[in-house]
């Protein structure tokens, strides 16, 4: 890896962490398609850069981080059921779903299948719950068991948590923004545990392209979060379904071709 490759991804992941199309499964293509070895650093960049985009919410949203404590305590009971299964799972994630692209392309093509009967199938009820201090702790810990699916790359944390949401009753702004707090607690315990386990080999210079694609993911998503919540205000997901189906099929045809 290189300087413009963890430019390149760090822009990927920027763009792709928090709209509904797996910005895991983005990171992996994109690593096979520019011709990068996976190694141990490699894996640990793609998780790493993804805590730079998920920065991003930390400086939009720092007061329901840290002053709204209603709101915080249900973020912390929702990262419970991810902080356990990764915990647990770390190594069957990281040495075999990571590997795995059969796993990641099917994940994309039937999450982007279910995004779009998802979204043909559902109505947000006028009571849809509109504020996140109230919303119960039971739903919160559903909330984390729905956002413990994205372990498996190909599966959107996004999307997992929004469609969860969803059926769970809340309004689509409010769940959008959930996730975004979500995934906070969720990519710092990921980036933590993943250096402390392999951040001990990687060299100055491996540590320096850490910096550059964090760097370059915490921009970019600063523009894709805006992005999202204007979209959504007169939009579905079902072009994101429609894309992830396309593209999964496109990569499906690549790596039947090689």
């Amino acid at each position: 890896m290189n300087l413009l490759h963890a430019m390149i991804l760090g822009l990927i992941e920027g763009i792709t962490e928090f709209l509904p199309i797996s910005s895991t499964a983005h990171l992996i293509m994109a690593n096979s398609l520019l011709g990068i070895q996976q190694t141990a650093f490699t894996k640990s960049f793609d998780i790493a850069i993804q805590f730079g985009a998920i920065l991003s919410v930390v400086v939009l949203y720092w007061k329901e981080l840290f002053v709204n404590r209603e709101v915080a305590k249900r973020v912390i009971v929702a990262f419970v059921p991810s902080a356990v299964i990764g915990l647990f799972l770390y190594r069957i994630i990281k040495s075999f779903l990571f590997e795995s692209k059969p796993i990641i392309i099917g994940a994309l093509i039937l999450g982007g299948a279910g995004l779009i009967v998802f979204e043909l199938l559902h109505k947000e009820k006028p009571s849809a719950l509109d504020d996140l201090a109230v919303l119960p702790y039971s739903k919160c810990l559903v909330l984390g068991l729905w956002q413990s699916l994205a372990m498996i790359p190909g599966v959107s944390r996004s999307a997992a948590t929004i469609i969860g949401g969803l059926l769970l009753g809340l309004r689509r702004k409010q769940i959008i923004e959930f996730s975004f707090l979500l995934a906070v607690p969720t990519m710092l315990a990921a980036t933590a545990l993943d250096l402390i386990k392999s951040g001990s080999s990687f060299t100055l210079d491996q540590f320096g392209l850490l910096v550059i694609g964090f760097v370059v993911s915490f921009i970019v998503a600063l523009m894709s979060i805006k992005f999202l919540l204007s979209y959504i205000r007169r939009n579905n997901f079902i072009p994101f379904g429609i894309y992830r189906v396309v593209i999964g099929i496109a990569l499906l045809a690549v790596l039947v071709i090689r």
